[in-house]
């Protein structure tokens, strides 16, 4: 039997944690009062660099300070993130961590070399990613009940796709096969274009891809899309249905970025930026730039935010234990 953590909106409705979340030091007068490095854990041009890149001009001029912005990709961002952990905790140096450096690299790469919930200080969730579930143009089946009852018929023999293990598409993959008991082979591939071509050929049946690399591809009637994995339907799709509305109750999963800094950084410096940051994700023309990648704005406390990382991190753990997934 699944047993669900609490999801993200049972936290934003009021969450406490233990998390470090910073100290009780009063907030230095004249913070900031030099530019703020911002570790980003993907290369320039991807949807973290995007993000933030639409945000600076915005939080800038709330904090009457620039930014600078660090590109450090590699290992599923542990790279930047033990970058952002290990320095000053001084409210100079931030980070925008991916779900997976925060809550699935500690149980799929246990040499990750931070604690995620010792080492970094939750300041605000960002946004979340919410993928879909797609079948090739030529698969026998053209909705969630179709598909599921094909793999039924033939377990083990279909497949689905995703961009790389490790990711929390991986994780949606692997926690769809839990929930709905079907036998599908979980094919990784090494980012998400590579399952894009793979899916299109009809190479592969299925894949849970981000809405960014599939939208105008299901709009053109080349993909065709199955159910969306967040908890509510998403604007950019519409007509597409969850797939907890599809039968698979309480299913829940998405993608999401979030800002941390290091454990110790002053709990007045993280309030501060937590408010600087929410009030940015409420501007409308930060909210159109985000949708070009799919993303949906998320806002948080850095309380409910650690709360989340928690629940995030123990339910991934769980599923990577019951299902062997640290071996593949």
């Amino acid at each position: 039997m699944t047993v669900f953590a609490p999801t993200r909106r049972m936290l934003l409705a009021g969450a406490a944690s233990s998390i470090v979340v910073g100290t009780t030091t009063p907030v230095w007068a004249a913070y900031p009062d030099q530019l703020i490095k911002i570790v980003v854990t993907f290369p320039p041009g991807g949807s973290a660099d995007i993000f933030i890149r639409a945000l600076e001009p915005v939080i800038a001029a709330d904090l009457k300070q620039g930014f600078i912005i660090e590109n450090r990709g590699g290992a599923g961002g542990n790279i930047g993130m033990q970058a952002v952990a290990q320095a000053k905790p001084d409210g100079y140096t931030l980070g925008v961590a991916p779900a997976g450096a925060l809550t699935i690299n500690p149980h799929i790469s246990p040499a990750t070399s931070f604690d995620p919930i010792k080492d970094l200080a939750p300041i605000a969730l960002l946004a979340d990613i919410p993928f879909v579930l797609v079948a090739a143009p030529d698969a026998p089946f053209a909705t969630l009940k179709e598909a599921l009852a094909t793999a039924a018929a033939k377990p083990g023999q279909l497949s689905v796709g995703y961009g790389g293990n490790g990711t929390v598409m991986h994780m949606t993959a692997a926690l769809f096969l839990q929930t709905t008991n079907v036998k599908l082979t979980l094919v990784p591939y090494r980012g998400t274009g590579p399952a894009v071509t793979d899916v299109l050929a009809g190479h592969i049946p299925l894949a849970v891809l981000d809405i960014p690399s599939s939208l105008e591809l299901i709009r053109a009637g080349r993909l065709k899309p199955l159910g969306v994995t967040s908890a509510k339907r998403v604007p950019f799709l519409p007509e597409v249905p969850t797939l907890d509305e599809q039968g698979v109750a309480g299913f829940e999963s998405t993608g999401w970025f979030g800002l941390v800094a290091p454990a110790a950084t002053p709990g007045d410096i993280v309030t501060r930026l937590n408010a600087a940051f929410v009030k940015a994700l409420g501007d409308p023309d930060v909210i159109e730039k985000l949708r070009t990648i799919g993303a949906q704005p998320a806002p948080m406390t850095p309380e409910a935010f650690a709360a989340y990382i928690r629940s995030e991190s123990a339910k991934w753990g769980r599923l990577t234990r019951e299902m062997n997934l640290a071996a593949q």
